[in-house]
């Protein structure tokens, strides 16, 4: 029978892919990449711009493909079958890419072109991918000595295996922990729907009562509306402690591993530290400039942090007599709280947020301001029935994109929500090869009385991932390298969290919320109470952001080869944002999946950095109107279209007119004074 991943497909063929066909697919694709290569190495003409840099650029298509179907299903789909194939290809694939950058013929030829750019008539995509290219191999060690390339081949191998590892603890160690819980009074505070969810879930096991996971919808509201102490505690521990016991799922000597192999290899490069590696490409170009930027924030927030703290602190005691506030207690204290300062129950919100209403609020919002629309169609294959897909075109009829959406947690999916691609956009032969984009969330399931209500956190989460697949939807470059999301880290949440701020405003939320009963439009005095409780806890929520950015910070801007307990360190590295006490059974590190898993080792920060860009931007639109299609367009053609074609503040200065401020930022939070 013929392998589905070897045939020529434009959609992803999910149905007809077996775990069996992966590994003699990537042997295939593995072999295709590397004749591929040799044909540009043996090319018998000079190096040319078009015969060497192009080329490579358009090279390994297939393995490309082949990488994203299986890695995104590690994430989203996973098995054990699937995980032990990731295990294996990944070395290949380390072992491939240390090929290509380790290839002297090829950076020769490399090398010969980029020394001769300024006799080339190149325009500014061809300069970039030119300039990229050649940094790409010069700073993963073209210009080493073998036995220096050598190692970093190990290295890279091994780094591989590391992160699927930790990820494949951190699931495991999630799916591992259940709550069983058959006396019904134990659960006072619970809301209705989400003791449908634990009961459903429970069901599907066969259990009687209600039966709890660490998967976010079940986990949050239980430790932000049960009453039971003890039993948040019980929760919290669980939660805080994936990677740490003593058991298989350990993270901690994988921890110390990866920092010590990723500064290792910093040094082969001639970089002092992995984050000086990192943030040679990245907007704040420093660890010094790093920790000045999280230090100035944190000496902005951190007054308003305390008083936040102490008032939440002297709340728990006079509500419940609780003298030493604890971990377990803060999402619970500060949901009661905040219903009492602004009268806002988030329960009472969650009628007006029905997912499929929601979706088609984000469609909309998108169509007023980038032109787009969006059909659900059902012949795009899926890889879980669940899993919704689109064709996006323009209100002219033009093809877009296609959108997939997998919205709910389940076994075999990684906590969290991202935003992924199975096809690039390219421009190729004339052609405008449009990309194929995914969203994948665990928002709360539909029960057998009510369809998924979203809280609202959820909303904001939706609106976050559909602003990075915009930027990968209306992506409009020539090479599939530059295109999209294929920006500076410390850029590529600009979109996303620029598209979070309509979640906040009448105009926009009037498209969407609408009570799944009744079609009533959410009622003003509750867009009012959204809106005055936006910056509730601000200074807590910035301080935490902050203390993340700090950790990842402290991982990767030393030397760790002094470091050897995980625990400890981490809390030197947070001193100063905490206000809870420690609790010994828990950890951070060993779980902190964006860091040791993802794509952000030296980039947490970037949140925050994005967060300075987003609210300056969105002061814009504030300022012209929220649906203002010049604005709009001005962002479209500046930033979403055209990827990492160019330099992003220059992207920045030709959208705002202006460089970013970050008071609109300390504003917008009320960490500062509108008047300021």
């Amino acid at each position: 029978m013929q392998n589905p991943l070897l045939t020529s497909f434009d959609l992803a063929p999910f149905s007809k892919i077996k775990a069996p066909h992966f590994v003699p697919a990537f042997e295939a694709a593995l072999q295709e990449g590397r004749n591929e290569i040799d044909a540009i190495t043996s090319n018998a003409h000079p190096p040319t711009f078009e015969n060497t840099i192009e080329a490579l650029e358009a090279s390994g298509e297939q393995l490309n493909r082949v990488a994203s179907i299986l890695f995104n299903l590690n994430s989203a789909e996973t098995t054990p079958e699937i995980q032990q194939i990731a295990q294996t290809v990944s070395p290949w694939l380390s072992q491939f890419n240390n090929d290509l950058i380790l290839n002297e013929a090829l950076f020769a030829r490399i090398k010969k072109v980029y020394e001769a750019k300024a006799t080339l008539d190149l325009n500014h995509e061809q300069t970039k991918l030119l300039e990229e290219t050649y940094l790409n191999f010069s700073r993963n060690g073209a210009n080493l000595p073998q036995e220096k390339q050598a190692r970093l081949r190990e290295i890279d191998q091994e780094l591989a295996r590391l992160s699927l590892t930790f990820g494949e603890h951190v699931l495991a160690a999630t799916n591992d922990f259940e709550l069983h819980i058959t006396d019904e009074s134990e659960l006072d505070g619970l809301p209705q729907g989400a003791k449908d969810a634990a009961a459903q879930t429970a069901q599907d096991k066969n259990l009687e009562g209600f039966l709890f996971t660490l998967h976010y919808p079940s986990y949050l509201p239980f430790m932000k509306y049960v009453k039971n102490r003890d039993l948040r505690k019980k929760m919290a521990l669980a939660f805080a402690s994936k990677g740490f016991k003593d058991d298989a799922h350990n993270n901690e000597k994988i921890v110390l591993e990866i920092v010590n192999l990723r500064h290792e290899r910093a040094n082969l490069l001639g970089y002092a530290t992995h984050a000086d590696f990192v943030l040679e490409q990245r907007m704040a170009k420093s660890p010094k400039e790093v920790n000045r930027f999280l230090q100035d924030l944190l000496e902005k927030a951190k007054p308003a942090a305390v008083k936040e703290f102490e008032e939440l602190r002297d709340f728990a005691q006079s509500e419940e007599g609780i003298k030493d506030l604890q971990k377990w207690d803060a999402a619970y204290f500060s949901e009661k709280l905040k219903q009492k300062k602004f009268d806002l129950n988030e329960e009472e919100l969650k009628p007006y947020f029905e997912l499929s209403n929601v979706v088609q609020g984000v469609f909309s919002i998108a169509g007023k301001l980038f032109d787009l629309q969006f059909e659900e169609v059902d012949d795009v294959d899926v890889y879980h029935e669940e899993v919704k897909t689109y064709r996006v075109t323009n209100t002219a009829g033009h093809f877009i994109a296609v959108f997939y959406a997998d919205f709910h947690p389940r076994p075999g999916k990684r906590d969290g929500a991202w935003m992924t691609v199975y096809k690039n956009q390219k421009i190729a032969n004339g052609k405008n090869s449009r990309p194929h984009i995914s969203i994948v969330c665990n928002f709360t399931r539909p029960t057998a009385s009510q369809p998924s209500l979203l809280t609202f956190n959820e909303v904001t989460t939706l609106f976050h991932e559909f602003g990075h697949a915009l930027h990968g939807m209306l992506a409009n470059t020539t090479y599939s390298s530059l295109s999209g999301t294929s920006v500076y880290w410390d850029f590529v949440e600009l979109p996303s969290q620029l598209l979070e701020n309509w979640c906040y405003e009448e105009e926009a939320l009037s498209l969407f919320a609408k009570h799944y009963q009744t079609g009533e439009l959410i009622p003003a005095s509750f867009i009012e109470k959204i809106k005055a409780s936006a910056n509730f806890h601000e200074g807590m929520q910035t301080l935490r952001q902050l203390s993340f950015g700090r950790l990842d910070m402290a991982w990767h801007s030393v030397d760790p080869s002094k470091i050897e307990e995980v625990k400890k360190y981490e809390l030197e590295a947070f001193e100063g944002t905490q206000f809870y006490p420690d609790v010994p059974e828990n950890c951070m590190s060993t779980a902190f999946s964006h860091i040791f898993q993802g794509g952000y080792a030296s980039g947490y920060y970037s949140y925050k950095w994005a967060e300075v860009l987003d609210a300056d931007a969105f002061a814009f639109f504030k300022e012209k109107g929220i649906f203002d299609r010049e604005v709009a367009t001005l962002f479209k053609e500046n930033i979403l279209m055209q990827g990492g074609t160019v330099d992003p503040m220059e992207l920045y200065l030709k959208f705002r007119g202006q460089a970013p401020k970050p008071e609109a930022l300390l504003k917008r939070a009320g960490l500062i004074a509108e008047d300021q």
